[in-house]
């Protein structure tokens, strides 16, 4: 098994590409790395929110992923507001929604009013969703909803939805394809037990995780300070772990205190692909 990194320019992500090779390989690159406010945040004047100004690389938009695996293309999470730009009709076998709050679903918006195709977008029960998109759908189908800890099968690819801690029903998802297996979690503060039990029973070659936060006094209510998301990272024994969902406040603090252990946790960044193979 080998995890390999890179980085591509965030102009690239989304073009359609050609499929990957029919073996193990799972392919995840990172859309979107940011929290609700993103980086820079709007009129912030802080080390960080000046550095991504200046500095693409250090941007951050919202948070999301994209995963292949054979033919199949997932996005997760639709917070990005230009999801017509970045993907040409039919490069998309669907969406997963973790959940509903506008950071996560608000290109869901736009990209309804297209015309002359289907595309499914799977996520939890949620009866409220965000805005009309029930009401008024356009081209996005929303009539197959998951439940927590049941695997489904998409092409090539196993799927099981877990529970987060967040104010909003709010899944993470299990992703798994010949023996490989990466979660990605966001979202959440801490991790529900029965997460964590089904987490531990099978090692996962990559986890993707909540990372809001520097370190905070008092525990934060919705998202992982950098401690709390290490403690999980230590609790779970991925081979390898990478933080996402970042402020910048977060990106501050890590420009003068970034002593992560690198050979098992990067800090990721908008465009950075990892590729888990035999």
């Amino acid at each position: 098994m080998s995890i390999t990194q890179s980085a591509t320019s965030p102009a690239a992500q989304g073009l359609a590409q050609q499929p990957l090779e029919a073996e193990g390989r799972i392919k995840l690159t990172l859309m979107g790395t940011g929290n609700a406010a993103q980086v820079p945040v709007y009129n912030c004047p802080c080390r960080a929110c000046e550095r991504a100004r200046h500095v693409p690389r250090f941007r951050r938009g919202p948070c999301s992923a994209l995963i292949e695996t054979g033919t199949e293309r997932w996005l997760i999470d639709a917070g990005l507001t230009d999801l017509t730009e970045r993907f040409p009709p039919a490069s998309l076998s669907g969406i997963l929604l973790t959940h509903y709050h506008a950071d996560h679903a608000q290109g869901l918006l736009h990209l309804r009013w297209g015309t002359g195709m289907r595309i499914s977008v799977l996520g939890p029960p949620d009866p409220e969703g965000l805005a009309d998109l029930y009401k008024h759908p356009g081209i996005l189908d929303f009539s197959r909803t998951l439940e927590a800890f049941n695997t489904i099968t998409l092409g090539s690819l196993r799927v099981t939805p877990v529970t987060l801690s967040h104010s909003r029903l709010t899944f993470g998802y299990v992703l798994e394809r010949a023996g490989r297996r990466i979660a990605y979690l966001t979202d959440t503060v801490g991790l529900p037990q029965d997460t964590t039990e089904f987490l531990t029973r099978e090692t996962l070659d990559l986890l993707v995780l909540d990372c809001t936060h520097a370190p905070a006094t008092h525990a934060p209510r919705n998202h992982n300070d950098l401690p709390r998301a290490l403690e999980s990272i230590e609790m779970l024994q991925p081979r390898f772990a990478v933080l996402t969902h970042i402020g910048h406040e977060l990106d501050a603090y890590l420009m003068d205190n970034n002593d992560l252990d690198e050979t098992r946790i990067a800090v990721g960044y908008d465009g950075d692909v990892f590729s888990v193979a035999d």
